[in-house]
């Protein structure tokens, strides 16, 4: 006879979403983790205030191989259900922007939040449990350095590989390939880009300097805060369309989105002549960052000297500057892992890998990335949701 009814490996927000909705169906559901902590990814995310889901939350802000495959999990259990969820538990909140909804105290809420409802629907959790391998002879056993554990349904939590010191492993991946399970290949996302050379140079000179920005790669664009660092470029803008930026390819960047550029420096031209392009540059843009421009880019002149074709050619730079990143910042610094277990695998209903039965895979493990801004915390409630509803009952 198996020990439970469903075992869950990983303890953050997909695991114990998905602990959470077994055990108010009846299930007998035990939750391991390696960690001396649950949620840690919840607990440092968002600044510590956890941007635990978006108002806007739909299948077009995913990426995977399979878009529409987010679509039904989505569906079940929605960003308005997280809401009345933290609304029933009291935990004050509000909108930062774009639809980004933050606690107004701490990420510790949400985690306390998970683990009341645990308790009250009667899971065990179970920290510090190295898990060593999951076969299936009938049921599924769970080798544990404290003993077998026996199961007839189990769900992989385990996230990925981003942020390695909070405990990060591809466990999840692992567990798949064992039972033939396919994964989509893996890099980090939501990661700052790192460049070389003298761009290198150029933007470590400008390291903290930030302004908004629309940044482009291939069709996708996206228009937020971007920072420059001492190893390239960050902030939202960039973390977005790291996702989508593949080794090899170009990003163009529009350092005044709101303007036209050509436009604005005739009118610089003709209203004020003798002042220097990094005088005016300086007034749409930081200093330090119009300055480097002017230096490393065009003649520190007045406006008057410019013609027509130069100012051009200036604002074709500020509205379309092309460049191309090196690689990213890597896993340590990915908020999310992109790829992971194959979405043609698994049922969209109910998140079980089809030809395992009992076996589901949810949440940041799965080959579905969320856009920074609480999509992905969305993603794992939803994809849990979906799995504990899925699981039959005895």
């Amino acid at each position: 006879m198996p020990d439970y009814d469903v075992v869950v490996l990983g303890a953050g927000a997909a695991g114990l979403f998905c602990a959470m909705r077994a055990g108010q169906r009846g299930l007998k559901v035990v939750v391991l983790d390696r960690a001396p902590q649950m949620g840690a990814k919840i607990l440092i995310s968002g600044g510590g205030r956890c941007n635990f889901t978006n108002l806007y939350c739909a299948a077009d802000k995913y990426i995977s191989e399979n878009p529409h495959f987010c679509i039904s999990a989505l569906k079940s259990y929605t960003q308005h259900d997280f809401i009345a969820l933290i609304q029933k538990h009291r935990i004050a909140y509000h909108e930062k922007t774009l639809g980004q909804l933050f606690c107004d105290g701490s990420a510790q809420q949400i985690i306390d939040m998970l683990a009341a409802e645990c308790e009250a629907a009667q899971v065990e959790i179970r920290l510090k449990s190295e898990i060593a391998q999951v076969t299936k002879p009938d049921v599924f056993h769970i080798e544990t350095d404290r003993g077998v554990i026996k199961a007839r349904h189990c769900v992989l939590a385990t996230g990925g590989l981003s942020i390695p010191k909070l405990g990060a492993t591809g466990l999840s991946y692992d567990i798949a390939r064992y039972f033939d399970v396919p994964v989509v290949e893996t890099a980090p996302a939501l990661v700052p880009l790192e460049f070389e050379g003298e761009m290198l140079d150029f933007m470590r000179e400008l390291a903290g300097v930030s302004l908004p920005v629309s940044v482009a790669c291939g069709k996708k664009t996206f228009r937020e805060g971007m920072v420059f660092t001492h190893r390239g470029l960050s902030g939202p803008a960039i973390l977005q369309i790291s996702s989508y930026w593949r080794v090899g390819e170009n990003i163009t960047l529009d350092l005044l989105p709101d303007g036209d550029a050509f436009a604005l420096l005739r009118a610089y031209r003709q209203a004020r002549p003798k002042a220097e392009l990094k005088t005016v540059l300086s007034e749409v843009l930081p200093q330090r960052l119009a300055q480097a421009l002017v230096a490393h880019f065009f003649a520190n002149t007045q406006m008057n000297v410019f013609s027509d074709k130069r100012l051009l050619e200036i604002a074709a730079l500020l509205k379309g500057w092309t460049i191309a990143p090196s690689g990213t910042e890597g896993y340590a610094k990915a908020e999310v892992t992109r790829g992971g277990v194959a979405t043609h695998a698994l049922s969209s209903k109910t998140m079980e890998v089809k030809n395992v039965p009992g076996l589901y895979v949810i949440g940041e493990a799965v080959d579905v990335t969320g856009w920074l801004g609480g999509y992905n915390f969305q993603w794992a409630w939803s994809s849990g949701w979906a799995a504990a509803n899925g699981i039959e009952k005895s």
